[in-house]
């Protein structure tokens, strides 16, 4: 007699089963809803197709849309092989390689036939339609499992020789699987070399719910030397309402979008000749003051001495400290030597020399504030030392993933390193955690905390690693924020090669989160750089050190304000807080007086004396996104009144210019001296 399978559901109940069975069998066992409703299956923690059989006895989660993480990575899996599918299909001849699920989507590199140009943007409706006609065929997702040899003859008599090079690579003693779309063989049946797992069928994918983007240059294995592919881009969910929220969010992005605002409001630019760094103007430097003067404050009072460090130190600094061996490649190094110049051409010769030394750009600012805390004799008494910068720091970051103020070369942080006692660690992160509390409020954010765990490579003994993760956890403790309100959540591996972090995510307006502050609990960079204090007992102990920044940097924390307020900014933030505007020439006097008065009540204003429309003059402020417009006229100069209107208000306030200017200044006043 044939052993039955047994298979235990999350509810506590089991089921014995006919070995072959599969979940999808169990799921019609249960009642037709569920067998419509399920997607696939987590057997014993593997998510799974639901056509796949068991292999033995079995913990079994069946999988719906309302699991939606793993629905959607289901759903686009599926989306990308529909692509390939529908491209390969009208453009035959068209060479296929890689289709991953993305964050809200999903892309497929291909290479268009050699008798047509690369596919572009004018082909995506035509691809959209046929992937349309493939989702409602309704076509099974069928999984078989091939040998290296068989892949590999597949491929090279289909041309495929991108999935031949890889099929090659392939290892030949782990289970190798192809899916077909389709029944195996049938006439119109597609095959995929992929790992899978997939939906039972096409027709589970909604043909209404994804939309193609964009497409894009890609290399082969993402080598520049390799052959240049197509990326084709597409953004797949499980319904048309998801896709349909989806598509107004990028809209509201799109108007949001800090480059777009940046050049509207005249606050930065950027340009080929400092790639990755900001030339910021008067109205963009005018909130980087604010803020700086907003942070500075605040450090102030908790205890913060600021400092200022050099932004180049000698590479043996940097390899000490640990950064050269595994940051090199994102710093710039400069040879410490004087050029040669040639006499008659002025040319300065850029060769180095073999035995030059070399110099760094600092990418952080951390080393520097050791040797800071080196300079004299620290005794336990002056801990817990608080040494706050504003540090202008440089990355080489690669020039495709530079993206306005977000991604930048160069940048300044509110940075700070806190040295104490180990005693002092729990008390000084959660001290930590309620000024970011107050700065983040302030601002009127919601966040989440996250903690990042030790990486795989990394400095420092497991105890030591132990002993920190744990004191940050005990501080979000102490402070009330390790739940569900917060978003608590822990990240294996994802800490720094020295230390664990706490992280700030920020939710902004239309719902997206930002990674911004940290602070970090590290022991190895004090043991590294040899940092000590005199303890109680007289004999030298190492300090804990502390990283923590709120902002993260000044230029990133900009891009996220502007998104965030989507160009109306805070009053007190406004580079312009106030234009006087007249509608006709006798109110100048009167314009000029109003302005002195704003300007002596400590208010940022502009007077608008033009001889234009006074409709022209709104709209032209309300782009440039001043808080208020004080419209004045002859009645207006004759009564002491003004007609205030308000960026983002319908109506228009008649108010006396004392009522106004008392108003603009209690919003012109900084939240944390008000």
């Amino acid at each position: 007699m044939t052993e039955l399978v047994q298979i235990s559901l999350p509810d506590g109940s089991t089921r014995q089963v006919e070995p072959g069975s599969t979940p999808g069998d169990v799921a019609a066992a249960i009642g037709p809803g569920l067998a419509k409703a399920a997607l696939a299956a987590r057997v014993n923690g593997e998510v799974r197709d639901l056509n796949r059989p068991f292999d033995c006895d079995s913990e079994l989660e069946l999988i719906t849309a309302r699991d939606e993480e793993d629905a959607l990575e289901l759903a686009r899996h599926d989306y990308a092989h529909v692509l390939a599918e529908a491209v390969q299909s009208l453009w035959p001849g068209t060479q296929i390689t890689f289709g991953p699920a993305t964050d809200d989507g999903f892309y497929y590199d291909v290479k268009a036939p050699d008798s047509r140009e690369p596919f572009s943007m004018d082909d995506l409706p035509q691809i959209e339609e046929r992937m349309r006609e493939i989702i409602k065929a309704d076509k099974p997702l069928v999984r078989e499992v091939w040998s290296r040899e068989q892949l590999i003859q597949k491929w090279e008599k289909e041309g495929e020789t991108f999935k031949a090079e890889w099929a090659k690579e392939l290892p030949e003693d782990e289970e190798l699987t192809v899916y077909w779309s389709g029944e195996p063989g049938s006439d119109g049946a597609w095959l995929d070399m992929c790992r899978g797992p997939h939906l039972a069928s096409t027709g589970k994918l909604d043909p209404q719910a994804f939309k193609l983007m964009r497409v894009a240059g890609a290399y082969w294995r993402g080598d520049q030397k390799n052959a240049q592919l197509t990326r084709i881009y597409g953004t797949g969910w499980l319904n048309k309402k998801q896709l349909n929220a989806h598509l107004t969010r990028l809209e509201e992005a799109a108007k949001r979008d800090h480059r777009k605002l940046g050049r509207e409001m005249d606050l930065f630019h950027l340009q080929e000749e400092a790639h990755g760094s900001v030339f910021w103007h008067p109205n963009g430097y005018r909130i980087w003051r604010e803020l700086e003067s907003y942070m500075r404050r605040k450090m102030d009072g908790a205890g913060y001495r600021e400092i200022k460090t050099p932004q180049v130190m000698d590479v043996r600094q940097w390899e000490q400290s640990g950064h050269w061996g595994k940051y090199a490649q994102n710093m710039f190094a400069v040879p410490d030597i004087v050029p040669e110049v040639d006499e008659d051409s002025g040319i300065a010769s850029p060769t180095v020399a073999k035995d030059a030394d070399w110099m760094a750009i600092k990418p952080m600012n951390c080393p520097a504030h050791v040797l800071v805390f080196k300079q004299g004799i620290t005794s336990y008494r002056d801990l817990p030392i608080r040494l706050g910068e504003m540090g202008c720091c440089h990355r080489n970051e690669p020039h495709g993933a530079l993206h306005g103020l977000m991604r930048v070369r160069q940048f300044t942080q509110d940075d700070a390193h806190i040295f104490c006692t180990e005693k002092q660690v729990v008390d000084e992160v959660r001290a930590f955690i309620e000024l970011a509390d107050a700065v983040y409020k302030d601002f009127g954010f919601t966040y989440s905390i996250k903690l990042a765990l030790r990486p795989e490579q990394r400095f420092g003994s497991d105890a030591d690693w132990d002993k920190a993760e744990q004191e940050l956890r005990d501080a979000v403790q102490e402070a009330g924020m390790m739940n569900e309100e917060y978003g608590w959540e822990e990240l294996p591996g994802e800490g720094a090669f020295y230390a664990p972090k706490l992280e700030w995510h920020l939710t902004d307006a239309i719902g997206r989160t930002w990674q911004v502050g940290t602070i970090q609990g590290d022991r190895v960079l004090p043991e590294r750089l040899d940092a000590t204090f005199i303890g109680e007992d007289g004999e030298k102990h190492r300090p804990v050190m502390l990283h923590r920044a709120i902002f993260g940097s000044y230029e990133r924390f900009i891009g996220i304000l502007i998104e965030h307020f989507a160009g109306r900014l805070p009053t007190w933030l406004a580079p312009v807080q106030a234009v006087v505007a007249t509608i006709v020439s006798d109110a100048d006097d009167y314009a000029n007086e109003a302005v002195a008065r704003l300007k002596a009540a400590g208010i940022r204003v502009d007077s608008d004396l033009r001889n234009e429309k006074i409709n022209y003059k709104v709209r032209e402020h309300s782009l440039a996104k001043v808080p208020h417009m004080l419209v004045v006229g002859k009645r207006e100069a004759e009564e002491g009144t003004v007609a205030m209107r308000t960026l983002g208000e319908k109506e228009q306030k008649f108010i006396s210019l004392d009522e106004a200017i008392a108003l603009i200044k209690g919003e012109a006043t900084p939240p944390d001296l008000r």
